[in-house]
């Protein structure tokens, strides 16, 4: 953890539940995110995942229950005070952007820096170029600065994300299978980097994720989702046998067990 991090939890999730449509994605669903703790949510396909971390974002409304970010209640239709709002990082599963906007790395990371609400006043050119500089060296990207974003590789993109997150103090990073789209050494060294910055940041960190192995070797505390929370402990819990049949079925435990090389599974 993180020196001077508390263990207080920056994220407090109790009795949420969304609809899409008619339909209950989320049902009841209760958690907390301590400071300086990677959490990871798992589950398969139509689990509610995405569902219930947009809801969070407050992308999508809840119906119940109640949801709270550093002290402070997310409204049902997903206002948070902006000074809360702008320690919230996110990062998808794709970046998708028009190829044709002539936007350079320092000033994509830029707009971070000018995502203030009203609490948080312009402070000044200099102070802006000396975090996006420093935001950029952190994930070994100021070399990139001048490149225009449409130029750059998958892990290249990534990293410049990771960047965008740091140019402001956060207190929750969250993501949604954000290494998607990389082959293994760039989502490995992704990886690499995330946690390193979670140590030096103090981050909590929420992600889902399909990669059981990388979940297993990097995350803190596992939530194991389908609509509900099925079940919630270290990895070696969450990730026993009998918790993960619970959530996919009997055939990927026994596959999960009859194979000796790291896969990744379908959520």
């Amino acid at each position: 953890m993180h020196p001077g991090v508390s263990a207080d939890p920056v994220l407090v999730v109790s009795g949420f539940t969304v609809y899409r449509g008619d339909y209950p994605a989320v049902q009841g669903v209760s958690f907390t995110v301590p400071s300086g703790v990677d959490t990871a949510i798992i589950g398969p396909n139509g689990a509610g995942k995405s569902t219930l971390v947009q809801a969070l974002l407050g992308i999508f409304p809840h119906q119940s229950g109640e949801v709270r970010v550093l002290g402070h209640r997310l409204s049902a239709k997903g206002y948070l005070p902006p000074a809360v709002r702008q320690q919230v990082a996110y990062l998808p599963q794709s970046f998708v952007f028009d190829r044709r906007i002539p936007i350079t790395v320092s000033e994509l990371v830029g707009l971070g820096w000018d995502r203030v609400g009203p609490q948080l006043p312009w402070a000044g050119g200099r102070a802006r170029h000396q975090s996006v500089r420093a935001a950029l060296a952190q994930v070994q990207a100021w070399h990139l600065r001048d490149q225009l974003m449409s130029s750059l590789s998958g892990g290249e993109t990534k990293r410049v994300l990771l960047a965008y997150c740091l140019v402001r103090p956060r207190a929750l990073l969250i993501l949604d299978e954000a290494p998607a789209g990389l082959d293994a050494v760039g989502e490995s060294e992704f990886y690499d980097l995330l946690h390193q910055l979670k140590r030096e940041q103090g981050w909590a960190i929420l992600q889902i994720s399909h990669d059981l192995d990388m979940v297993r070797r990097s995350c803190d505390r596992v939530l194991c989702m389908n609509r509900k929370i099925l079940c919630e402990g270290t990895p070696d819990q969450a990730l026993a046998p009998e918790q993960l049949a619970l959530a996919y079925g009997p055939e990927l435990v026994r596959y999960h067990h009859s194979c000796n090389r790291p896969h990744h599974y379908d959520s």
